[in-house]
């Protein structure tokens, strides 16, 4: 191992994080916007004969959150007696907590930048399936489309909104306050249908966290990214989705108790807006990118609720990496250069298949072309295939 490239491989680390940190906290300050914090519930001030208009001076409720509460229809309403409306005090603390909660979401979100995101998503992850398909995604232009990723959708377009936001926040919105935000349902679901479509795309092309772990991953590759300039670790499926699955109901156990976001000081995709991370996320976040050059994606493989999410959903996916064996001449190149245990699985189908990121890293190795992402149920392999 050449001692210079050790050192370009940390060079180019340390410069990587450090321009998406600086120019992230630019992109933030100019887009702006209220942080994503669920108002605290605090015990409401009712009293005799007081009306709506007092009701809401007296307990700082926003009238856009008096509206839906009370259902009012004009400006006249505020004076009417709260006592008219025919609610227990129970049943106003409820509401008001539940429509105080929506309305905090609605505030936070940018909703010029969310549409502009999502067009932004479905025009690049097109171009990338029909480079994939075609065969074009060569180890520098997959470095190249993931520092594009990296910019648009981290940089530029900011951490939310995200795959895995749309998972996280929706149980804890519902854990903590028992409300449901359509907006992030209807992403959530068009998520979930770009991986039913095409095997974890959005996740593996889109996704500004997993680009930029992938994007670090292979800085510390070779020229024709097959393997690690310093050693890399392919982790056992068995151990990584085993921690996942603990993860996930852990934080949904904890968020369900006692309404707490135990991801949120550690959202790894705060390094899109760094001005909010404090040391402890700051830490972590930095041994997480740290590791990214040793260990595939490590947040996507242990802690992601979307990853988790999204493999259970690639099951059925239409588009996948599929092997033609009657081409394949068993000498498991794919398996050997694939940064992670999945194309070992997919070529054997002898095991669980774990999260397939359609990398293309298998297709650029497999010296026969016997790789392709398309459609239709997986082939098994002839029995004898692996065992000459």
């Amino acid at each position: 191992m050449e001692e210079s490239s050790v050192v370009k491989v940390f060079v180019f680390f340390i410069l990587l994080v450090a321009l998406t940190t600086v120019l992230s906290n630019v992109s933030t300050n100019m887009w702006g916007g209220k942080p994503e914090t669920l108002p605290e519930g605090t015990e409401l001030i009712v009293e005799g004969g007081m009306t709506v208009m007092e009701f809401g001076s007296r307990n700082n409720i926003p009238n856009p959150v008096l509206k839906k509460v009370l259902g009012l229809e004009s400006k006249s309403d505020l004076q009417k007696p709260l006592a008219s409306f025919g609610q227990s005090r129970e049943q106003l603390q409820a509401r008001v907590d539940k429509a105080a909660a929506l309305e905090a979401e609605h505030e936070s979100k940018n909703w010029v930048k969310i549409p502009v995101k999502f067009g932004a998503w479905f025009i690049f992850l097109g171009f990338v399936f029909l480079m994939v398909r075609k065969g074009k995604i060569t180890p520098r232009v997959r470095k190249a489309l993931y520092v594009t990723a990296v910019i648009l959708f981290g940089i530029i377009l900011g951490a939310d909104p995200s795959p895995m936001g749309t998972v996280k926040d929706a149980i804890h919105l519902y854990g903590s306050k028992k409300v449901v935000f359509l907006p992030r349902m209807i992403a959530l679901s068009i998520f979930l249908f770009i991986v039913f479509l095409a095997n974890k795309f959005i996740c593996s092309w889109g996704c500004q966290l997993g680009t930029l772990q992938d994007l670090i991953f292979r800085l510390n590759r070779n020229s024709k990214d097959t393997k690690g300039v310093l050693a890399q670790y392919k982790m056992p499926f068995w151990f990584s989705n085993g921690i996942r699955v603990s993860f996930f109901i852990m934080f949904t156990i904890i968020t369900f108790g006692w309404a707490l976001d135990i991801i949120d000081p550690i959202d790894p995709f705060k390094v899109y807006k760094p001005a909010v991370l404090g040391a402890v996320g700051g830490t972590l976040i930095g041994a997480l990118l740290v590791a990214s050059l040793f260990v595939y994606r490590p947040w996507c493989q242990f802690f992601c609720p979307f990853g988790l999410v999204g493999w259970l959903v690639e099951k059925i996916s239409i588009f996948k990496i599929n092997v033609d064996y009657e081409t394949c001449i068993a000498c498991e190149a794919c398996a050997k250069a694939c940064p992670s245990t999945v194309m070992e699985a997919i070529l054997k189908q002898d095991k669980t298949i774990p999260d397939c990121f359609t990398c293309g890293t298998c297709m650029n190795a497999c010296p026969t072309g016997s790789i392709k992402l398309s459609a239709g149920t997986r082939n098994k392999p002839p029995a004898d295939k692996f065992t000459r």
